[in-house]
């Protein structure tokens, strides 16, 4: 339970098509909790997200995920962050909650790199996932919302969209969330395979946009010293031959798209559809 005053936030869930909606869990805080349950056809993540922030009434939006369990004072630090940044889009930190699976730790890895990299000015930050996001609702909706389009990467491309509008985004560690991704090596190919896919998209609509392509080799320097860094030993060494492997399925879902081709435009979805 959060560590806020339960008049001051409501919690909407966008459903994208389970084959078992939550209603029991809505059951069981009837009365407790400002729930509203909205089931969505299966349009993907994005989809689902600007839904959801249609439904919403409140002057922010928060956005987690399913799999993620947020700490209880996560609205509180989310409060206080905005209170100051109330123009900004704040994100905070995903602890791998799964710290037995080596494939839910790898996928994390991936992402503390990521931030490492690319938020090393916190106030400045450039990438932040969206199941631990926060922002200006009338932002949000100015901007467009989710580009419904993208299956995968959707937060990747938002982040850039968001900074190109000339938003600023901050890094806020103490926002703290625990993922429960449970991960296999099928499962874990796949995740980057599509996340590979979205990068293809990501670039050509920046492209559109007049951007042009980095290699950011830095960045793939660290996702091979990170392992052995942190873990060493024999678990890092997996993790290492992990690392390679969601480049080899990132680098093939790339290709994919490439020679697919059709995608989703540089304008976005509203947030009704």
């Amino acid at each position: 339970m959060q560590e806020y005053p339960r008049d001051r936030f409501e919690v909407v869930i966008a459903d994208d098509g389970s084959h078992q909606p939550p209603r029991e869990i809505l059951a069981s805080v009837a009365g407790v909790l400002n729930v509203t349950l909205l089931i969505e056809p299966h349009g993907g993540p994005a989809a689902a997200r600007n839904a959801g922030a249609a439904r919403a009434r409140g002057e922010f939006l928060a956005f987690t995920d399913d799999d993620c369990e947020p700490a209880p004072d996560w609205l509180k630090n989310v409060a206080a962050r905005l209170a100051s940044l109330h123009t900004h889009l704040v994100g905070g930190r995903t602890i791998n909650a799964l710290a037995g699976n080596i494939y839910s730790a790898t996928s994390q890895a991936m992402i503390d790199v990521g931030y490492t990299h690319f938020n090393r000015d916190p106030e400045n930050a450039q990438f932040l996932a969206t199941n631990n996001i926060a922002m200006p609702a009338a932002q949000f909706h100015a901007l467009g919302g989710f580009n419904s389009s993208f299956h995968f990467a959707e937060d990747r491309e938002f982040c850039d969209r968001w900074l190109h509008h000339g938003y600023r985004m901050t890094y806020a560690p103490e926002v703290l969330v625990h993922h429960r991704h449970h991960l296999s090596l099928r499962l874990l190919w796949r995740q980057h395979f599509n996340y590979g896919r979205g990068a293809f998209l990501f670039h050509r609509i920046r492209g559109r946009r007049g951007s042009k392509f980095r290699f950011e080799s830095a960045f793939y320097l660290a996702i091979f010293r990170y392992p052995l860094a942190r873990d060493g030993g024999a678990r890092g060494l997996l993790m290492e031959a992990l690392m390679a492997e969601i480049q080899m399925a990132n680098a093939a879902g790339f290709c994919f798209q490439a020679f697919k081709g059709a995608g989703p435009s540089a304008k976005s979805s509203t947030m009704n559809e």
